[in-house]
């Protein structure tokens, strides 16, 4: 399952990605953890100090090697030059696996060790100096989105994202690459705003929504939050001394964390895992498509040079099926 963290900046998605990556792991599911997020905060909260999640490597200041993979041999893309970030696969494409080895990971994952196994942590990369008013930060996640129009997952795998916050993700197609998204929201009248807009957002592209409520504190803050987005809460979280141990660097260990909080973990997982039902691999081609040629037409043909329309294989169909052939 593709899952994506969203919310407001200080919401607490970083820490609930965290969390819910830690109980995957726990559960000896293998995770794939990808920091798409213009400030970098998964890894420290994942574990690592400083000096670790400095050295993570960047997605973003990898794009050539991912590109020269994922193309293959693909007929269709003439070069490695000529793939944006919306570039779909085709016949000869080379499609990652969540569990494989391959360039990709070798380049830009690496191992975080947590109490119940290992993830494979990505990240994009931190907007550096150089940025600065010359770069916007999509040009780094759309590494992510690359990875994710090329990746197969199964039932029982999973890619966790923590996503940029408020609704900068809708500036690509990136919001339609997950089975499931859960919106992080503090029971506040700015806490639930990002919700109302992902909702309109996403209401024509058969996103699965789900809202966890954070930093509740009683049962007027769930009165509150259910008043504003209806079914969609999913669970509530509120304090976790677990939590607060681990933002100080001395995490106990994870199965320590409290019951409430150690149930909606569960809760969520089981809202994945019901998603891959609902998986419809012909949508989720099609989709690729559709925002293929919108990028196409707005910049990637002049960027390129090239028409970029013609990188669309009409009679490929992304699924475990195409993946167990390639």
């Amino acid at each position: 399952m593709k899952i994506a963290f969203v919310g407001k900046g200080g919401s607490g998605k970083t820490t609930l990605s965290s969390l819910f990556i830690r109980h995957l792991a726990a559960a000896g599911a293998p995770v794939v953890a990808i920091d798409a997020d213009i400030n970098q905060h998964l890894g420290p909260a994942l574990g690592l100090d400083e000096s670790e999640s400095a050295a993570l490597p960047a997605m973003g200041e990898r794009l050539s090697l991912i590109k020269d993979y994922l193309r293959g041999n693909n007929p269709r893309i003439a070069s490695a030059a000529t793939m944006i970030k919306t570039t779909p696969p085709g016949e000869g494409s080379r499609l990652v696996r969540v569990r494989e080895p391959n360039p990709v990971y070798d380049a830009c994952a690496r191992p975080v060790e947590l109490d119940g196994g290992a993830v494979r942590l990505m990240v994009t990369g931190p907007f550096t100096d150089a940025d600065l008013g010359v770069s916007c930060y999509h040009s780094k996640t759309g590494a992510v989105e690359l990875f994710l129009n090329h990746l197969v997952d199964g039932p029982d795998e999973y890619v966790v994202v923590d996503m940029t916050a408020g609704s900068d993700s809708f500036a690509s197609g990136m919001f339609t690459r997950f089975d499931i998204t859960f919106l992080v929201a503090e029971p506040t009248r700015k806490g639930v705003s990002v919700y109302r807009q992902y909702k309109e957002y996403a209401r024509d592209f058969g996103v699965v929504l789900k809202v966890v409520g954070n930093k509740v504190q009683g049962q007027d803050d769930i009165d509150f939050l259910r008043a504003e987005v209806g079914d969609d809460l999913l669970v509530t979280v509120g304090h976790s001394d677990w939590v607060r141990a681990m933002e100080k660097g001395r995490p106990p260990r994870f199965e320590l964390l409290e019951d409430a909080n150690s149930r909606a973990l569960r809760s969520l997982k089981v809202a994945a895992d019901a998603t891959h039902q609902l998986r419809d691999w012909e949508r989720y081609t099609r989709q690729m498509a559709h925002f293929h040629l919108k990028n196409a037409l707005s910049w990637g043909n002049d960027r390129t040079g090239a028409d970029l329309a013609a990188q669309i294989d009409p009679g490929f169909v992304l699924g475990e099926e195409v993946a167990a052939t390639a």
